[in-house]
């Protein structure tokens, strides 16, 4: 039994001699690092020593540090110094930092089979290397596109660390964005750099300048005053959380940038603290935090003891020497690195994991924001899910609505009532000098805010268009220069617009119309109460009237029933009487037809039917004839001659145009619709031109007649409720909104935004429009009723026709009094002078309404004469006609 357990102690001997030489006692690891790379080399040897202080990971080994000085730029030297490296016995390279020797030594350890591991940007996609391994990538071309910049300009010193923005610079093929590059150099340094970016109206920067610069750059732009709220700056370095950045903290600018040393993480504060004091103690300089690159390389040293451990325990790693001038290769290279593939840890840089091609993987950026309490985290960036924020939006909101407390917005506007106008009076300053909606509306909403506003008018006085350089005028064009920090008039939200400034919610919503001079009132005609009915109607009136008595007088004479006794106390009579003669039914008809009746009435079923049914068509007739009589003479009929706009492109006698500078003009000059593009064919070639300057000039064209003035409708409703002489045509030909244009990317545009709307549904938008746009046209307050008193031009044809009844009756009792007078015997009359003038005497005396008889009458009186059979009852008023001379 003891023999066995000596054989066993003996063979686990040798099984821990084997482990323990699996590895050479000294592992030689070679770094490149250029002549003033200090930092580096320091951080280099200082991860060397912290892998030998730590026996889990090469408990029986220690790695030897070998440096190699390059010099900038050289890549003969860069190959002399690896073969120098390689004759000393490395096992693996680290390093270069520069692009161009990196290359250079990437290819030769490629061809020794020796493992080379970067760790600064990969300049090179695509195929690389098959020995290399890189532990950084960029995250900056995700942002940008994910900030949905359609322009920007990069700063870079060196050309070569522009390759860093490769993918950054796909953008501008990808998604039409606009890419302008700046270089500092001697001549053209940061200040001038920053002010013509400023000229061209720029805000979003990129900044790809060595971290020790960017302070430097930050503090020219403040000068510039480029740090405002509407500029955005990007930073390229991940060393930016190690700089002294509290002079910018309360200025209003994004400032981003990336890290991937996290101060927060376990790892680093286990790590930086070992790195100040070793520091100390080899540097020449005074202490500094730790940087990006200094961890990096610290990442890698220690990937790859892990890596060569992991190694070593499958199979013995002996020492063999190899050499640049040698075809001979190092056998364990594509172990080292299928191992170094396989490895997860953590480190500086977070968690270390390199895919099949080489590169890091599954790793995590911070996204940094400058805030007034320093350096904020607000998101994470990895390759798989991109830019995510872990900011709070409610907590964002708040901080951007205090910052607004603090400061003047500065609005500008434009001359246009009853949205802004000059108040008249003397000591008038500041925001007291204006009035209108605008004004109301501005003043309502930095109530609310706290903030505080100037108010302004634009210098040119335009809204603001695109000229033929790209540039724009008018209040949009001082938006986009920062001049002011919102514009707010009758300003119409449109694309070309919204292309390079951001508006707010639409405070007032509108579209185009016609504005045109209320049609004359026409004096009505003398014989207007024949207007509810057509002359047709008339003629076929009269027709009815004369055909119904004509009808009514034949059936009485022809029905037995109207013929009867004209004495009933005296059955046995000689004559039968009808009361239907012809002037009696034309009689009996027109007393119908004026609702007046007679004491004439029909006996026979035949002529009651006629009378009847007479009665109906009268009833139907006076009345449509009433209730159409009422409306033609209490309504002012004005009719105009354009009723549309497709009535208005028809015409070829009204003239019509609008704003030469402003979204109308644009509406017609973009619309496919076919009444709109002839419209707008006619507007360029009429000569005179029809376009005018503003709208008054426009409206003052519109009073003097044959113009019509294409605007907003908002704007329309106020003008023709100030004045009578104005209408408006039509509808709307569109549909679009009033909005507050602000500089894009404004922090304060929500705030705004959100404010319009709690106005609008508090309702006091509606009561400023209502303020501003109040009714004084004289007409609307003299005639507050819908129906107008009648003139006497639209009843003086009734007078006529009295009038000339009157006279008819006259002339009709003249020619009676000369037909009687001329029957009375020639011996016992007058002359028909001397009569007339006797009876007028008479009538004057007013001797009441009875006389005696004349002698000539005596005998007419009781019988009746036997030539005419005429008789003249003093019963009745009728007289008995025979059949043979009904006419008399």
């Amino acid at each position: 039994m003891g023999s066995c357990v000596d054989v066993l102690r003996i063979a686990l001997f040798f099984v821990n001699l084997g482990l323990r030489h699996s590895l050479p006692e000294v592992v030689r690891i070679g770094g490149l690092f250029e002549d003033f790379d200090d930092d580096r080399e320091m951080a280099f040897r200082y991860a060397v020593d912290r892998i030998n202080a730590d026996d889990t990971v090469l408990p029986n080994s220690r790695l030897a540090a070998k440096i190699e000085r390059l010099k900038p730029q050289s890549s003969f030297h860069a190959a002399k110094s690896v073969c120098t490296l390689v004759g000393e016995g490395v096992v693996a390279i680290f390093g270069p930092d520069s692009a161009a020797s990196s290359a250079l030594v990437r290819s030769t350890a490629s061809a020794l089979h020796l493992p080379h591991l970067e760790s600064h940007w990969d300049l090179e996609r695509g195929a690389r290397a098959p020995f290399t391994v890189s532990l950084f990538d960029t995250a900056i071309y995700q942002l940008v596109k994910q900030k949905s910049w359609k322009s920007f300009t990069i700063i870079y010193e060196d050309a070569e660390e522009l390759m860093k923005l490769q993918d950054l610079m796909k953008l501008r093929n990808q998604n039409d964005v606009k890419i302008s590059l700046q270089q500092y150099t001697m001549e053209f340094q940061y200040n001038k750099i920053l002010k013509d970016i400023r000229k061209k109206g720029e805000t979003n920067i990129v900044l790809e300048v060595p971290t020790s610069r960017i302070t430097d750059v930050l503090r020219e732009a403040q000068k510039a005053g480029m740090l405002t709220e509407y500029h955005n700056y990007l930073i390229t370095s991940l060393d930016f959380h190690t700089l002294d950045l509290s002079p910018f903290e309360h200025c209003r600018s994004n400032i981003s940038a990336f890290r991937i040393v996290s101060p927060e993480g376990q790892y680093y504060g286990r790590e930086a603290r070992p790195w100040r004091f070793g520091r100390k103690e080899h540097s020449l300089k005074k202490e500094v935090p730790l940087t990006t690159e200094t961890a990096l390389l610290v990442d890698a040293v220690n990937l790859y003891a892990r890596a060569l451990h992991t190694v070593a325990q499958k199979h013995p790693l002996a020492s063999r020497s190899i050499s640049c001038d040698s075809p001979t290769t190092w056998p364990y290279g594509s172990d080292l690195l299928d191992a170094i593939k396989r490895v997860r840890m953590k480190g500086l840089t977070g968690d270390i994991q390199i895919n099949n091609q080489g590169h890091r993987s599954n790793f995590t950026l911070d996204l940094l924001e400058l805030k007034t309490k320093g350096i904020v985290k607000v998101g994470t960036w990895n390759p798989e899910k991109s830019v995510q924020y872990s900011r709070n939006y409610s907590s964002d909101f708040s901080e951007t609505k205090k910052n607004l407390e603090n400061i003047t917005l500065r609005v500008t506007s434009k001359k246009s009532k009853p949205y802004t106008m000059v108040r008249v009076g003397d000591n008038l300053t500041g925001n007291e000098r204006y009035e209108g909606f605008c004004v109301d509306l501005i003043h309502s909403i930095c109530l609310r805010l706290k903030c505080k506003y100037e108010y302004r008018i634009v210098a040119d006085d335009n809204y603001g268009n695109r000229q033929e350089n790209g540039t724009w005028d008018g209040m949009i064009g001082e938006v986009m220069n920062q001049e002011v920090d919102l514009a707010i008039a009758d300003l119409t939200i449109t694309v070309d617009r919204e292309t390079v400034v951001d508006f707010t919610m639409p405070f007032m919503n509108l579209g185009i119309s016609i504005l045109f001079r209320k049609p004359t009132k026409n004096s009505p005609q003398l014989f207007s109460f024949l207007a509810p009915f057509s002359f047709e109607v008339w003629v076929y009136m009269a027709t009815a009237y004369l055909g119904v008595s004509l009808l009514l007088f034949v059936l009485a004479r022809f029905t037995p029933y109207e013929w009867v006794n004209p004495h009933p106390c005296n059955p046995k009579t000689e004559y039968l009487e009808n009361t239907f003669s012809l002037l009696n039914s034309f009689w009996f008809t027109i007393g119908s037809l004026m609702q007046q009746g007679s004491d004439i009435a029909p006996r026979a079923t035949s002529t009651r039917t006629v009378a009847a049914l007479w009665w109906f068509f009268t009833l139907i007739m006076i009345s449509s004839y009433t209730a159409s009589l009422a409306a033609f003479l209490t309504s002012e009929r004005m009719k105009s001659p354009i009723e549309s706009a497709e009535d208005l492109a028809r015409s070829a006698d009204i003239s019509y145009g609008c704003v030469k500078e402003g979204s109308t003009r644009q509406f017609f000059e973009k619309s496919t619709l076919q009444p709109y593009k002839k419209m707008w064919s006619v507007m360029q070639s009429a000569q005179p031109s029809v376009f005018t300057n503003n709208n008054d000039e426009g409206i003052e064209r519109v009073k003097k007649g044959n113009y019509a003035f294409l605007m907003e409708s908002t704007t329309i409703e106020y003008h023709i409720a100030k004045d009578c002489e104005l209408t408006q045509i039509g509808g709307l030909l569109d549909s679009k909104g009033y909005g507050i244009a602000m500089p894009i990317g404004s922090p304060y545009r929500t705030h705004i935004s959100t404010e319009i709307l709690k106005l609008q549904e508090e309702g006091v938008l509606h009561e400023l429009k209502e303020r501003w746009w109040k009714k004084e046209c004289k007409d609307d307050v003299k005639k507050p009723s819908s129906a107008n008193e009648l003139g006497l031009p639209s009843v003086g044809g009734v007078f006529v026709v009295l009038l000339a009844g009157l006279g008819m009756a006259a002339i009709i009792a003249v020619f009676e009094f000369i037909w009687r007078t001329k029957k009375i015997p020639r011996d016992e009359r007058r002359m028909v002078l001397m009569e007339m003038i006797h009876e007028l005497q008479d009538i004057c005396k007013c001797r009441g309404s009875s006389r005696p008889v004349p002698n000539y009458l005596d005998g007419d009186i009781t019988r009746g004469s036997t030539d005419n059979e005429f008789v003249l009852h003093s019963a009745t008023s009728f007289n008995t006609v025979s059949s043979q001379d009904f006419l008399s």
